[in-house]
C-alpha cells in the first residue's frame, strides 16, 4: 500500500468512527435503549423442521414482535402436534407453545398477543396450511385471504381473526 493509499483510507476510518461517535451522542440513553426488555418478553418455544425456510422467518416475525423464542429442530413434527394437541384437521409446518397456548402455523404476532391478552378457555390458535402472506409466508405485496382458528380441547373450533386477501401488482 503506498503512502498516499494508507492516508485515504485512515482518513475514512477516522471520519467513519466520528460519525459513529457523532450519532451515538445524539440520541438520549432512552432512544438507545431496546423498547422492550427481553426478561419482559413473553417465552416462546417453537418446534419446526430444520430444514423449513418459512419456519426461520415466522420465528423472525415473532421476535421482531417481542417475543422471546426458542427454536427447537424436530424431524418429528407430527408426534409434537399430536403430544400438544393440535386437532389433525388444522395443521401447519411449525408448532409453538407459549404461556398455556399452542400456536400452529403462520399466526401473526398480533394474534398471539391478543390471545394472550384476552386470555380465553382455549388451547391454542392454528392458521392451518401455509397461506401466502400470512407471516413466514410473504410475497411481496400479495396476500390470499385466511382464517386464524382458535381451537379447545373438546375439538371445537371458531375463526379468531379473519385476514382479507390482498391483491396488488
Amino acid at each position: 500500500m503506498t503512502m498516499t493509499t494508507e492516508r485515504i483510507v485512515r482518513a475514512g476510518l477516522l471520519l467513519a468512527a466520528a460519525a459513529l461517535i457523532a450519532a451515538c451522542q445524539a440520541q438520549s440513553p432512552e432512544e438507545m435503549a431496546p423498547t422492550e426488555s427481553t426478561s419482559s418478553a413473553p417465552n416462546m418455544t417453537v418446534y419446526h423442521d430444520p430444514d423449513c425456510g418459512c419456519c426461520s422467518k415466522w420465528i423472525d416475525h415473532m421476535r421482531v414482535n417481542g417475543f422471546a423464542v426458542e427454536a427447537v429442530p424436530t424431524r418429528d413434527m407430527n408426534r409434537m402436534k399430536r403430544d400438544l394437541g393440535v386437532p389433525r384437521n388444522l395443521p401447519s409446518c411449525h408448532t409453538a407453545v407459549v404461556g398455556d397456548y399452542v400456536i400452529e402455523g403462520h399466526v401473526p404476532a398480533g394474534d398471539v398477543k391478543r390471545l394472550l391478552a384476552e386470555q380465553p378457555d382455549a388451547r391454542g390458535l392454528s392458521v392451518p396450511g401455509m397461506p401466502l402472506g400470512s407471516p413466514g409466508m410473504e410475497m411481496g405485496d400479495r396476500r390470499m385471504a385466511y382464517d386464524v382458528i382458535q381451537f379447545h380441547e373438546d375439538g371445537d373450533t371458531s375463526v379468531f381473526t379473519h385476514y382479507e386477501a390482498i391483491e396488488r401488482e
